[in-house]
């Protein structure tokens, strides 16, 4: 690997334009396909298997008009009663909107100033394509605002639209470019690293517009995607550029630099990135195609852009020379820098360090044991968004269960429809219930469905417990079945599958580690330490949205559970990113230890140069995930915290205290491999990367004992 990746800087750094001219080419090719071939972003809530999915299915059958998306349209006068002939024209209007099967009787309130019109499609909401059914849903609706009433849209419909601005994005690379800047003292050394997470990131989004066109995408996936592609695309960019730098210093050549960094830094890139990509896989396994689309779509996005930091950067570089160095160079330091006299100074009491830095992450991991997920509604909305008008208005006039409909599908032919009566009276008498409406049996009277409203909001824990109540007295043939009923089987099928995900990451990742550095001591430790610092993240999130101790200060109106998406998919990219850094740090210990055979030495002298590096790729990383923190949609807003908080920790807490003092105490334990083992995992290129360790080793002599070396 490192004799290829070698070779391969080597020849982009001599031909920069070719290489150039290929990213650029594929560029162009990629997003040209994407517009004329690329489909559309839709959610896919069809699991099966769900027992409110058994539900949606027998509506589909025995009552199509009502087996779709739906909708609700909340028309409210300010000055006295909505009148009868508003509310006629209205309706008839939305009954012969596309999709539409069914439009309720307008439900009024009791003081008359408020109505509340129910809408059932007979397609779900995935098959609008983009805005197309909140468009037609305001075209119906502008002639009633238009008379003086005030009309908020809410349901599927309208809650299903996510529309990204740019504004995270933009927001994110701007600080990065700071940072950059500051880190490397060079304008042209700050841009390398932009530039090439832009074009992979191009790529990126490109191929995912494609992959829409042939499989099911979430409309937040290539949000998600972008986020993590422009923080790893930076920090792969910024290790590969800084090794150049260390290579110019050290009296090298460009070529020569160039393809040193990249046997080096690149091996720790493509490492990394395959570490991410791995625990993508795990996506697999939370037995939802939404959270496949996940998977495909960062999958892709990383790909992509660790294949452009191997190959572009050194091109970028080869074409800039000597340029990233800037105008004015440095003083050089003398004496031990801050990070090396840090360092030192955890390894005088290493013990005192890791209980003190275990103790701290077990303080943030707290929260984590009151943990509470649920989808998300339109109470978490911005007051601003209709969505959030409608869902306030109908829990305000109607109570806050009527955000929260229940329905009840009754099989006939196993319950009679004799009994529907009982039925109804035994789910009245549940004191979770404020009402039933009377059933409503279809054409061939084979089936029959009453429609369930609870005394609390969708996300409320008490909606839960009467859901379980309700399917466990309703007996066969009847089921339970809803929106808020899928979203609560959702919450329930990915919190247990989370177990899973975690155990299937966390040994492929071992594994993965044990050959890259052929020391299991050392995987089973960054495995364990990524672990703790997951957890840790996970209770921060607790504490912030779930206790609501910030959430007001991220645009949220009050506090809200944790979304259910983000816990398994949180961890399989936090894991993978967390990994970055374990590399980065453990590959120039390793290097040291090579040469030095010193476990103790080989740790200080790591951790001090690497200490810039992974401080400066950390601080990007938070920038461009925090940026992501002013995205409306509630999910991406917890994903963008969630990550820029754990890898705040991780670069402090963990790379900088933990994981030296514990590798001081293992000493030489942490390179220990089993014979038999290191036979089998042995390589022809291992030889050469040991010569680029050594070589890099040199880059720290000065010239005449590089010359003496050589």
């Amino acid at each position: 690997m490192s004799s290829l990746l070698q070779r391969l800087g080597f020849g982009a750094a001599t031909h920069p334009w070719r290489t150039i001219g290929v990213w650029m080419a594929l560029l162009v090719v990629v997003l040209g396909a994407a517009l004329t071939l690329g489909g559309e972003t839709h959610d896919d809530y069809n699991v099966p298997g769900l027992p409110a999915q058994e539900g949606i299915n027998m509506l589909s059958e025995h009552f199509p008009e009502l087996s779709g998306a739906d909708a609700r349209v909340v028309v409210r006068s300010d000055t006295g009663t909505v009148t009868p002939d508003a509310l006629a024209e209205l309706t008839t209007r939305l009954t012969e909107l596309p999709g539409v099967g069914f439009v309720s009787p307008p439900r009024m309130s009791p003081d008359g100033d408020t109505a509340l019109i129910n809408v059932g499609y007979d397609v779900p909401v995935t098959d609008f394509k983009g805005s197309e059914g909140v468009d037609a849903l305001k075209e119906a609706t502008a002639p009633t605002a238009e008379s003086g009433l005030d009309v908020a849209l809410g349901g599927q419909v309208p809650e299903n639209m996510s529309k990204p601005s740019g504004t995270a994005e933009a927001v994110g690379i701007v600080l990065a470019l700071v940072i950059l800047v500051f880190a490397f003292g060079s304008v042209v050394a700050a841009g390398l690293p932009i530039a090439v997470a832009l074009v992979g990131v191009g790529i990126g989004s490109g191929a995912i517009l494609i992959m829409s066109a042939f499989t099911t995408i979430s409309t937040i996936a290539p949000t998600i995607a972008t986020m993590v592609g422009i923080g790893v695309g930076i920090d792969y960019a910024l290790l590969l550029v800084t090794r150049y730098v260390e290579g110019l210093r050290a009296g090298k050549s460009v070529p020569e630099a160039v393809a040193s960094a990249n046997a080096t830094a690149g091996v720790s890139v493509i490492f990394a990135g395959t570490t991410v990509l791995v625990s993508l896989l795990g996506l697999r396994l939370a037995g939802l195609p939404m959270y496949e689309s996940f998977g495909y779509a960062t999958f892709a996005m990383v790909g992509i852009v660790m294949l452009t930091s191997v190959t572009l950067v050194p091109a970028l570089c080869g074409l800039a020379g000597r340029r990233v160095l800037g105008r004015r160079r440095r003083p050089e330091k003398t004496g031990p820098s801050a990070t090396h006299r840090w360092a030192v100074r955890v390894s005088r009491r290493p013990w005192l360090w890791a209980a003190t830095a275990l103790g701290v992450l077990l303080v943030f991991a707290a929260p984590v044991l009151d943990l509470r997920t649920w989808p998300q509604d339109a109470g978490s909305y911005p007051t601003s968004n209709t969505a959030r008008q409608a869902f306030d208005t109908i829990a305000d006039e109607f109570g806050p269960g009527a955000n929260a409909p229940l329905t009840v599908a009754v099989d006939l032919e196993a319950h009679p429809a004799t009994e529907l009566p009982a039925l109804a009276g035994m789910l009245a008498a549940d004191p979770g219930v404020a009402a039933v409406a009377p059933a409503l049996t279809n054409p061939e009277g084979t089936a029959a469905i009453l429609q369930v409203q609870p005394t609390t909001a969708p996300s409320d824990p008490r909606t839960e417990e009467l859901l379980v109540r309700l399917r466990g007295e309703v007996g066969d043939g009847v089921h339970v079945t809803g929106l808020t009923a899928m979203f609560s089987d959702i919450s329930g099928r990915l919190a247990d599958r989370l177990w899973l995900v975690i155990a299937f990451v966390v040994t492929l990742s071992v594994v993965l580690l044990t050959f890259v550095f052929r020391a299991p001591v050392v995987a089973l430790k960054a495995a364990a330490m990524n672990l703790i610092s997951v957890t840790a993240a996970y209770g921060v999130m607790v504490a912030i949205f779930q206790w609501g101790w910030g959430a007001e200060l991220l645009g949220l109106p009050h506090a809200t559970p944790v979304s259910s998406w983000v816990p398994i998919l949180m961890f399989t990219m936090l894991f993978g990113l967390s990994m970055d850094y374990e590399v980065f740090l453990l590959s120039r210990v390793r290097e040291r230890w090579l040469v030095t055979r010193d476990p103790h030495s080989s740790v200080v002298e790591g951790l001090s140069s690497t200490g810039r590096v992974i401080t400066s790729a950390a601080a990007i990383m938070v920038a461009v995930f925090a940026g992501f923190a002013l995205d409306p949609d509630v999910t991406v807003k917890m994903m963008g915290v969630g990550l820029a908080v754990a890898v705040l920790i991780d670069a402090t807490i963990v790379r900088m205290v933990l994981v030296p003092s514990t590798m001081y105490l293992l000493g030489n334990a942490n390179w220990w491999v089993p014979k038999r083992f290191e036979e089998r995992t042995s390589h022809p290129d291992q030889n050469a990367e040991e010569t680029a360790e050594r070589d890099i080793d040199r880059s720290s002599m000065p010239a005449e004992r590089v010359d003496a070396a050589r």
